[in-house]
């Protein structure tokens, strides 16, 4: 698995309306941990988030990850109502009218958030455990 930022400039042209949760984590300063490491990598947020219960939201497209009808996979990192939120496409694909539609790969998410979940803590270098 790789990680490719998505900058503001690009982030409407990269997220899809397949893009649906794959994890909250509700551990306590996480989010903010979580914040803190990527503004120091990156700087500015994929999005500018202007809700309270939103205030960051960096984009990535994973690399080296089949997804298999559709040609990209997004990965979302960001907090929400004070948690991390963890978003993807994985095992969604958009049909011919842009509706999100389950693809054969929908059964793996929860596999798929494991890995995630291995890649962020050791490239962060953070726990997820509550």
């Amino acid at each position: 698995m790789q990680l490719e930022f998505v900058p503001v400039e690009e982030f409407y042209f990269a997220l899809t309306l397949a893009v649906r949760t794959l994890d909250d984590l509700t551990t306590d300063g996480l989010a903010e941990q979580v914040e803190k490491r990527l503004k120091q990598e990156f700087g500015q947020p994929s999005t500018v988030a202007a809700a309270s219960q939103n205030t960051y939201n960096y984009v990535f497209r994973v690399r080296d990850v089949d997804n298999s009808p559709a040609d990209q996979l997004i990965l979302s990192i960001a907090d929400w109502q004070g948690n991390l939120r963890l978003s993807s496409d994985y095992g969604w694909t958009l049909d011919a009218e842009r509706k999100p539609i389950r693809t054969e790969k929908f059964g793996q998410r929860a596999a798929f958030s494991q890995q995630v979940h291995s890649y962020l803590q050791d490239w962060l270098q953070l726990s997820f455990a509550d």
